[in-house]
């Protein structure tokens, strides 16, 4: 596994900052998620609608090696 450049994971940081700003409310609705519990067999589903209309939808349902990666990026932007 390679290390983690630090210079990285400032830009990482300065560009989810930026993300909160343009969208404060998506930051709000992770908070809400984390504390209902993400546990195994949660089911999250993503939706992508195209400035034309068009939808992409897909889910994934959590599996328990899931839940530490999830951790961890959680960690990041603390």
């Amino acid at each position: 596994m390679n290390p983690m450049n630090p210079l990285k994971l400032l830009q990482l940081k300065s560009a989810w900052d930026r993300f909160k700003s343009n969208h404060p409310r998506f930051p709000l609705f992770l908070s809400a998620a984390s504390k209902r519990g993400i546990k195994e067999g949660t089911v999250l589903e993503f939706k992508i609608t195209t400035p034309e209309g068009e939808e992409l939808v897909s889910n994934i349902k959590i599996k328990q090696d899931d839940l530490a990666l999830f951790q961890e990026v959680t960690n990041l932007f603390r």
